[in-house]
């Protein structure tokens, strides 16, 4: 139940910014796929990925006076496996300029993190929720007949997470940030109304090992792998 609360809200503040109103276009997309993670020295695990993802530009500017569209969207990551892949809800907004085929722009985004737990010597270790503000890089291409194929990149340094209890009775200290970074590729093609992509993505967090990263328990290494489809408003 409370993890279905927490997805009622991210649910709704991206449904609200997918609906459109004048001047405002957008994507709105499902996918799915395979993430891989490992924290610490433990073994690597793979599960299944699905996912919801979208934005839409809230903002237009004057093509005659240049300017940065503004744009809002967000992402959720739902797990088959919550016990060794983490569940992420995420909110972003920002500038993106426009030069003939190729978009820059920055988002600020905000990312709510359910690490899973690890069992360690038949004890279980709970980990605490990582709350991270992110400022990536968005870089898009579109290319080929009537410019439908394109290609994207994004990625970021990790700033220091803010965390939450995941419940755990030990009562741990927070880990500290050693470093971090997350980048993102896309491919895909725009059939008009509806579109297809491919998304790879590798993150990495190395904390320092003290009482709050016993075991480096922490330390997170990812990779996303993921297809997905989604229309066009």
């Amino acid at each position: 139940m409370k993890r279905l609360k927490a997805l009622a809200v991210p649910v709704c503040l991206l449904m609200a910014a997918m609906v459109p109103a004048h001047a405002q276009q957008g994507t709105f997309g499902i996918y799915a796929g395979q993430t891989t993670d490992r924290f610490g020295s433990l073994p690597s695990k793979s599960g299944v990925e699905l996912g919801i993802d979208g934005q839409v530009a809230v903002l237009k500017s004057n093509p005659k006076k240049g300017g940065p569209n503004i744009v809002v969207g967000g992402e959720i990551r739902l797990p088959t496996d919550t016990q060794d892949h983490s569940t992420e809800f995420a909110f972003f907004g920002g500038p993106e300029f426009v030069w003939h085929n190729l978009t820059i722009g920055a988002h600020a985004q905000l990312r709510k993190i359910y690490l899973p737990p690890s069992r360690v010597d038949n004890q279980i270790f709970e980990r605490n929720r990582m709350i991270l503000l992110e400022i990536p890089l968005v870089v898009r291409y579109n290319f080929g007949p009537a410019k439908r194929a394109f290609i994207g990149a994004e990625g970021a340094p990790e700033f220091t997470p803010h965390w939450r209890s995941g419940g755990s009775l030990a009562g741990l200290p927070n880990p500290n940030l050693d470093h971090g970074y997350f980048v993102r590729g896309t491919v895909g093609y725009n059939f008009g109304k509806w579109y297809a992509k491919g998304i790879y993505e590798n993150r990495y967090f190395k904390f320092v090992e003290n009482a709050g990263n016993p075991s480096n328990l922490y330390n997170w290494k990812s990779n996303l792998i993921v297809g997905g489809v989604g229309f066009v408003f």
